[in-house]
């Protein structure tokens, strides 16, 4: 019998937010560790924003027949997944500028 996560860990899991570190491979354990916090931290916020304008533009759509509620529900759900986007591509973005600066 075989288990899909028998080899795996946490860093496996969360091993897909963290920065690729290039060009800050020299910042300490614990630096690296409060960066993917923070991170983690900012990626959960923006999904919590997603999360409520998906709520409110459904709850303004059907059940209150408020399209003002409606529209403020898109933008929300917008912005939390652009948030997240950036957030999951800062340490590329930093490796890329460093490279161009170097």
């Amino acid at each position: 019998m075989l288990l899909a996560a028998e080899k795996g860990d946490i860093t496996t899991i969360i091993g897909g937010i963290a920065p690729d570190w290039g060009p800050f491979g020299s910042l300490g354990n614990e630096a690296r560790v409060m960066i993917e916090v923070v991170m983690a931290i900012a990626i959960l916020i923006c999904l919590g924003i997603a999360i409520w304008g998906a709520a409110k533009q459904r709850i303004g759509a059907t059940a209150l027949r408020d399209t003002f509620s409606a529209e403020q529900g898109k933008g929300l759900i917008v912005a939390g997944l652009t948030g997240v986007f950036i957030i999951g591509s800062l340490g590329t973005v930093f490796t890329i500028v460093y490279g161009m600066a170097v």
